[in-house]
Parts: C-alpha cells; structure tokens; sequence
C-alpha cells in the first residue's frame, strides 16, 4: 500500500484528530495502547507521512513518545488499582474484547520475575507486549520511576524509525506496509540478538567464576 493509498483508508476518526496538529497526535498516541485500530507502526508511518519538515518530525516524534508513555502509565494505574489477583480475573472475564488471552497475560507477569528494567524496555519494541505490558508491571507494584525510564527508553526506540520511515518515503511508491512490516521484524531481530549476546556473556562469565 503506498503513501496515497494508505491515507485513503484511514479511519475517519484517525483523521479527525490528526487534523488538531501535535495535540491530536498525542492523543492518538496514547489512544493506540487502548484501542490499536491498525498496527503501530503503521499509524507511526501514517503519521511520517504528514511531517513536513526535520523540524516538525522532532516534535512528533517527542510527542507521539510521550502519548505512548501516558498510555502506558494509564494501564500501570490500572494494574496497581486492581492489584494482582483482581486485575488477573480481570483479564479473565473481559480480556477477550481488549484481545488480551490470560495465558498472555501470565507469560508477562512471569517475565517481570526476572528483570523489571530489561523486561519493561524489550517489551516496548515487540507490536503485541508493547501493549499490555503495564497492566501486570502496575498489578505487581513495579518500582514507578524504574518503569517510567524503562517505557521512555522502549518508546522512543519504537517509534522513531518508524516515524522517520514514514517520513522519508511520503514521496515514494514503495509498499509502506510491507516496509513496516519488515522494519519491524528488523527491530525485533536486533533485540533478540542483544539479549542473547548479554545472556551467553552472562553464562560464560558464570562458568568461570
């Protein structure tokens, strides 16, 4: 789908608030961790597209980072208010209609047993956990400040090269949600790699401790 025709087959919504410059794309930042119309990185590309110069994409990307870490801070709030076994049944009887599956739910509140600041930032570079993410960091009481870097940092690295994507091929015929798509897959890739090269150098200096 190239530039024109994916801005065809925006939602009608969508466009209404990106016509309110910066405050609706925050808006629509911190809407995307609720209700994700499309994929992220599709909207971040969508919203490239609207840049218009080096400048402005500063600032959408400054804003669309900080909309996402609001977003996610929503759901941390609403996990600390739950707490972990109502915000568990929670997820039990209605995350259907959210797409949330409570086996999900419990491999992400599993993966905080290990690393609360690593965990949090992987998870907000993969399209599904970058989601719902903070709803098990909020029922578990995770330290906020702690979070807070964390989601920053992930958010920032998700949604720049998107963004910047988006904003480099608005003239171009290219396949925008093929590129997304792959960029992506990239991403994810490239953290895989990571935290496994920190994982073996771990286990090897455990060896010959």
């Amino acid at each position: 789908m190239t530039a024109p025709e994916l801005t065809m087959h925006v939602p009608h919504a969508v466009t209404v608030l990106m016509s309110f410059g910066l405050a609706g794309i925050g808006c629509l930042a911190i809407a995307e961790k609720f209700v994700p119309l499309f994929p992220s990185y599709i909207l971040l590309m969508l919203l490239g597209l609207t840049v218009p110069d080096g400048g402005a994409l500063v600032l959408t990307i400054a804003v669309t980072t900080s909309g996402s870490v609001i977003g996610g801070l929503c759901w941390y709030a609403i996990g600390f208010a739950l707490g972990p076994q109502r915000a568990r049944a929670a997820v039990a009887r209605y995350g259907k209609y959210i797409f949330l599956k409570l086996p999900f739910y419990d491999g992400l509140a599993d993966a905080y047993r290990r690393n609360h600041f690593w965990v949090t930032l992987a998870g907000q570079v993969i399209p599904a956990v970058r989601i719902y993410l903070a709803l098990p960091a909020g029922a578990l009481k995770l330290e906020t400040r702690t979070f807070l870097a964390a989601t920053s940092l992930g958010c920032l690295l998700w949604n720049t090269p998107f963004l910047c994507l988006g904003y480099a091929l608005r003239s171009s015929g290219y396949d925008l949600a093929q590129v997304g798509f792959w960029a992506a897959v990239a991403i994810v890739t490239l953290e895989g790699i990571i935290v496994l090269a920190i994982r073996s150098r771990k286990f090897r200096k455990g060896r010959c401790l």
